[in-house]
């Protein structure tokens, strides 16, 4: 076994324990420099063109992407180097610690009836109009956004991590943050962000249907039944607008009993939504058996993740003593 390969799995490990113990901080995130960075790269470059949002999404992945490379080929043989490169790699491309303190944050505040703060709140979870929104809306709202991310913030990074190292879990984050700046429909991004909402769904095409499967897995963590858990992903998993988010948001209806869906405001622009499970609305309480449900969940795709890489090192380091 090549050493420094079996650093990469160490590494990803004490990154998982990082996110757990610190999460993100307020301000300097890594995630959030490069927002600022594609900020004012697209301020220079947009256009309403297909052609030129491509080129704006290959240059913002290329540059990141091979920032990994550069970063896995020069800790090559230095394990020492390739484990805390890739701890701090991984770190900072989770967020599943903060999605879940963001939930509880949420769910005390309805918990104490105040929903000024609940609204307040709700912009740290999605981008959903908060301002005419009551205890059981926000409480969707939430589950929703706790189900949708939790693939987005931590299977999907922990996914591409396993896959290819460092450059994928730099590469991961940089798609994902590009479809969140700019891959969403407005007039401005419909066209411009064409190609960063097409890169986004083939990056979580995988990881969004390993998050379905394994909160139908771990459903009685949050008192839920797997077995209703399976059925709601298996009939309403494929009626979401988006061809991923349904797999994670269909899994954690059934596993939590629940109802999702139904007519989103985002800031004017109205969305009405299928509905996905067939239990009741969520209320406050629910919030809290997302967020259980959701650590479980990111807690399992670490451990699978970081034993993927462990045996691709083993395996190659097989291979290399034949």
């Amino acid at each position: 076994m090549k050493r420094t390969e079996r650093y990469t799995a160490a590494g990803m490990a004490l990154g998982v324990v990082a996110d757990a113990l610190v999460g993100d901080p307020r301000k300097g995130h890594p995630v959030a420099v490069f927002g600022g960075r594609v900020a004012a790269l697209e301020n220079r470059i947009h256009a309403d063109s297909r052609a030129r949002g491509t080129l704006f999404t290959a240059i913002c992945v290329g540059a990141v992407a091979g920032i990994g490379v550069a970063a896995d080929r020069l800790t090559r043989g230095r394990p020492l180097a390739r484990t805390a490169v890739t701890a701090a790699a991984t770190w900072a491309v989770l967020g599943g610690t903060t999605l879940g303190r963001e939930g509880a944050h949420m769910a005390a505040s309805l918990e104490s009836g105040d929903l000024a703060a609940a609204r307040a709140r709700l912009p740290h979870l999605c981008g959903r109009d908060p301002s005419r929104l009551d205890a059981p809306e926000l409480a969707r709202a939430t589950v929703e956004s706790i189900a949708e991310n939790t693939s987005d913030a931590a299977v999907a990074p922990l996914f591409w991590g396993a896959v290819a190292g460092v450059p994928g879990l730099l590469a991961y984050r940089a798609i994902n943050t590009l479809d969140a700046m700019v891959g969403h429909r407005s007039p401005r991004h419909e066209r411009f962000g064409w190609a960063s909402a097409r890169l986004d769904d083939a990056a979580n095409l995988a990881p969004a249907r390993l998050t379905g499967l394994l909160a139908v897995a771990l459903a009685p963590v949050a008192r839920g039944s797997s077995r209703r858990a399976l059925a709601a992903l298996r009939r309403d998993g494929h009626r979401h607008p988006s061809p991923n988010s349904g797999q994670c948001e269909a899994a954690f209806a059934g596993a939590l009993g629940v109802r999702l869906g139904g007519v989103n405001d985002y800031g004017g622009r109205r969305e009405a939504r299928p509905e996905l499970g067939d239990g009741p609305r969520p209320a406050v309480p629910d919030i809290r058996r997302a967020v259980r449900l959701a650590r479980a969940v990111s807690w399992t795709a670490a451990a699978f993740a970081v034993g993927a890489r462990w045996a691709v090192a083993a395996r190659r380091g097989a291979s290399a003593a034949r």
